[in-house]
């Protein structure tokens, strides 16, 4: 199955259980190494996105959260399912590339957004 117009296309997907990330490699040459922890805070689920603008939820003290399995959803995206039971996310393959495009600024926004409550990475 080919990418549509424009978008890119993951070539490979390694999942390092070990080292608690995915890698992927997209059709443009570009390849990312995405943490579970990264993912799991970014989940495009309901449960973290909301369901309309302004309703994302801070998801804190997932710092050691690991990834358990991969489910694929159709030829455009992926289940992760993650060692803290969350397996709602789908994340499309535009998604991740946007994920690892703007890994920086996106965890940064993150991280700012946790000192501002008072919460940590850290489980409780």
């Amino acid at each position: 199955m080919s990418a549509p117009a424009g978008s890119p296309w993951p070539v490979e997907i390694r999942l390092k259980r070990e080292e608690k990330l995915l890698e992927v490699d997209f059709d443009d040459g570009r390849s990312f190494r995405l943490p579970a922890e990264f993912l799991r805070v970014e989940s495009p689920s309901a449960e973290v996105q909301g369901h309309g603008p302004g309703q994302k939820t801070l998801v804190a003290g997932r710092r050691h959260v690991g990834i358990l399995a991969l489910e694929p959803v159709g030829n455009y995206a992926v289940r992760i399912k993650f060692d803290d039971l969350h397996d709602t996310g789908i994340y499309t393959w535009r998604y991740l590339y946007g994920l690892g495009k703007h890994a920086h600024e996106i965890f940064g926004v993150y991280l700012k957004g946790l000192e501002e409550k008072g919460l940590s990475r850290d489980p409780r």
